[in-house]
């Protein structure tokens, strides 16, 4: 399937799937919204800039789970949320590597930065293998330190799996395996 075309079918199940995933977890949202309103002062979402296809920044949308300003004192997040809404808009895609923020972005190597090549996703194969990601850093003496020499350099072989392989068929294997990781 040309490039073009399998980018337009892929383009056209992000919106439906994402759009229906907003529908169905609008409750959900709104009892969160109204938690975290409740919870803490601030904003109910966060905004975060990441670096997207071909190193394009665009905001992250997320529900904040952190106090106000975590990310301008030094706390960067880097465990998953579910952006859908940059899904349904078009910064992301569903499957395709986790967008990182421009400071680890900077990190790459040249072969590594071949990961700007497709738009970011909420799920991929290193997703899916690092859904423990939060519980790994957080007995880390040094939780940076063990992203980027660890973690990151392993993710990014995972995403690579991906791009190598990006087709429809391999889409749906990853959407799929990524709901029978958070079901088990």
């Amino acid at each position: 399937m040309p490039i073009i075309r399998l980018s337009k079918v892929i383009r056209f199940f992000d919106f439906i799937l994402s759009l229906v995933g907003l529908v169905v977890l609008a409750p959900i949202f709104i009892v969160l919204a109204i938690w975290i309103k409740i919870d803490s002062k601030g904003p109910v979402f966060y905004k975060q800039v990441r670096v997207g296809q071909n190193g394009i920044d665009f905001g992250l949308f997320k529900f904040r789970s952190m106090v106000v300003d975590a990310d301008k004192k030094g706390l960067i997040t880097v465990g998953g949320r579910d952006p859908r809404i940059n899904v349904l808009l078009g910064d992301m895609s569903l499957v395709g590597p986790r967008p990182e923020v421009r400071k680890y972005v900077e990190l790459y190597t040249d072969e590594q930065q071949k990961v700007l090549s497709v738009k970011p996703g909420i799920t991929d194969y290193a997703s899916i293998e690092y859904m423990d990601e939060n519980e790994i850093l957080g007995k880390s003496n040094d939780p940076e330190k063990t992203y980027i020499e660890e973690i990151m350099p392993e993710k990014i072989k995972y995403n690579m799996k991906y791009i190598q392989n990006k087709n429809v068929s391999e889409y749906f294997k990853i959407i799929f395996l990524t709901l029978l990781k958070i079901v088990r």
